[in-house]
């Protein structure tokens, strides 16, 4: 099979890492993501725009693997993904945790091709705070 074909089979296809970086000392005063949040995704050639904003807008299609993960700006500072509410009929998220360690990530599978923008919220633990911090309904979101 030749490495286009491949490609277009999605064999060889590196997943979309999607990235929040998020202020936690700025979250936890606020009580909002807002003006806290900036994501950044690794599709900037496939089309991606938003990048270091509140509104990513990841370019997928069907077949993409999607990685989320969380960085924090303060090194001290708890932050973790607690949840991703997206449509299910696209991609189901799924909390995973790399082995031997107490690392967590998400990942899912875009099921078809996304027709126009798909907003989905991110909900963040921040700190000791027990609530979640959820992201707006205006980001991020996938764009087919």
């Amino acid at each position: 099979m030749t490495t286009k074909k491949r490609a277009e089979n999605g064999i060889d296809r590196r997943p979309i890492s999607i990235t929040a970086v998020v202020d936690c000392v700025g979250a936890l005063a606020t009580g909002t993501l807002q003006g806290n949040l900036y994501f950044y995704d690794t599709n900037k050639a496939g089309g991606s725009t938003g990048f270091g904003t509140e509104q990513l807008r990841t370019r997928v299609k069907a077949g993409d693997q999607l990685l989320w993960g969380v960085l924090a700006l303060e090194c001290e500072a708890y932050l973790a993904i607690d949840g991703i509410d997206i449509d299910h009929d696209l991609v189901e998220p799924e909390r995973k945790v790399y082995p031997g360690t107490d690392v967590a990530y998400w990942i899912g599978t875009v099921k078809k091709d996304a027709v126009g923008e798909i907003a989905y919220q991110v909900k963040f633990k921040v700190g000791s705070r027990d609530e979640a911090i959820t992201t707006s309904t205006l980001s991020p979101s996938l764009v087919g």
